[in-house]
């Protein structure tokens, strides 16, 4: 069968959609700052004045997904209250305060031959963001994109629908209202799973996609879309006890790095512990973390310190070593040598963050090193793997990968760059 040329693709609503954001991008790039930020502060007050509107759709999501057997966990994430709607209007009033990306000068000089060269900050043009589960993604999506001169298709999942119809109403109006395009803030349509396949295939209308969930969808998005994707990362971190760490300090890291808020990616999944400190750490460990909830999946070594102190570890298997768990539970092993950490990390880590505790310089100098993850961490826990604590002020997700962007990503990172070369009657010889 003939493969069908680009021409011939079906002009569906996905890539109508798409083409209308394209062309509102044209429109909002040169906009200056005072544009956007008017434009951002109209959405804030929008969601403050229609509140009731929005809570009110939010019902019907959070009711289907009661109805249909959802995790409480899930329906809290996915519950919109007043207060939380006030949170996230007093979040896109702190993006206005952000510093603007665009138009600032990387570097520039006068070339030998008096050309005059700079390369500048200019917005992606069209993201994608595909996502699941929380609405507030919606309005902080929206306005980072906005803040950084980009038009934005959201792609939120079936279960918070209503609730994302309704977020991206508000803020369409208050951007007409502040006189930009409604269409650099649009819902993806449709519901189905060919809606999310037309957006990765929407190459040439869309610069970029992010997708921000679990591993599967990350997994899908990145395997099968035919726009640029920047992958923001499941999160397998490590903590690292080095034999020349404080206990103390160890055990606090530990335990806050897992247990703090164990279901997002910043969460520490492994624990490994140097064999020379591990039998005056493995028993203070294993009570810390059982006082904070937490199963542990160890090796042998660990198992032997759960028996002797009259706790239950359970056998580590690959699969553990594999997981991000977003639970309370975390994988543990005894390693002999920083190096055989390194390797480990190495095996197993998704290259998000990994983090040493250690009073050794030369150790925290060669982990740092010899890690390759997007965060390491020295003497810190995992969990200040986010845009808000690296006084970046926001971000739309944290990459994982190592082109264009890393780590926790904010305004920069939803820009890309241009030259402006300037003469005066210059030619080349």
């Amino acid at each position: 069968m003939r493969a069908m040329s680009a021409s011939e693709t079906p002009d569906t609503p996905v890539r109508q959609a798409a083409r209308r954001a394209r062309a509102a991008a044209a429109d909002l790039a040169p906009a200056p700052r005072t544009t956007r930020d008017r434009a951002l502060l109209a959405i804030a007050d929008a969601l403050t004045a229609r509140t009731p509107e929005i809570v009110a759709a939010n019902a019907d999501d959070v009711a289907a997904a009661r109805a249909a057997g959802t995790a409480e966990s899930v329906v809290d994430r996915l519950t919109l209250t007043p207060e939380r709607v006030a949170a996230i209007a007093s979040d896109v009033r702190d993006v206005v305060a952000l510093p603007d990306p665009v138009g600032q000068v990387q570097r520039g000089s006068t070339l030998p031959n008096g050309l005059e060269l700079r390369q500048v900050r200019v917005p992606l043009g069209v993201v994608g963001i595909i996502y699941e589960a929380r609405p507030n993604v919606t309005v902080d999506a929206a306005a980072l994109c906005l803040k950084s001169g980009n038009a934005v298709l959201l792609r939120g999942s079936s279960s918070a629908h209503a609730s994302n119809s309704a977020l991206v109403a508000v803020a369409r109006d208050a951007v007409a209202e502040a006189g930009l395009p409604a269409d650099v803030v649009q819902l993806v349509p449709g519901e189905s799973r060919e809606s999310v396949t037309e957006l990765m295939r929407a190459r040439g209308l869309v610069d970029v996609l992010i997708p921000r969930g679990g591993a599967s969808l990350i997994r899908t998005v990145v395997e099968q879309s035919t726009v640029p994707v920047i992958e923001t990362g499941t999160g397998n971190c490590h903590v690292y006890v080095d034999e020349h760490a404080d206990l103390d300090t160890a055990l606090a890291i530990l335990v806050n790095s897992k247990a703090q808020r164990p279901s997002v990616c910043n969460a520490a999944e492994t624990v490994l512990v140097h064999a020379g400190i591990a039998d005056a750490f493995l028993p203070r460990a294993l009570e810390a973390l059982a006082e904070a909830g937490v199963t542990v999946h160890g090796d042998a070594a660990w198992r032997t310190a759960a028996e002797a102190a009259g706790l239950t570890v359970a056998p580590a298997t690959d699969e553990d070593w594999a997981s991000e768990y977003l639970s309370y539970d975390i994988a543990a092993a005894v390693v002999p040598s920083l190096d055989a950490a390194v390797e480990h990390i190495r095996a197993w880590s998704s290259g998000h963050t990994e983090a040493i505790v250690t009073a050794d310089t030369a150790a925290a100098r060669r982990f740092t090193t010899l890690v390759d993850s997007a965060a390491v961490m020295v003497n810190a826990s995992t969990r200040f793997t986010d845009g808000a604590q690296f006084g970046f002020g926001a971000e739309i997700g944290i990459s994982t990968q190592k082109l264009h962007a890393r780590g926790p990503m904010g305004l920069p990172e939803l820009t890309s760059t241009k030259y402006v070369v300037t003469g005066d009657g210059h030619v080349r010889g």
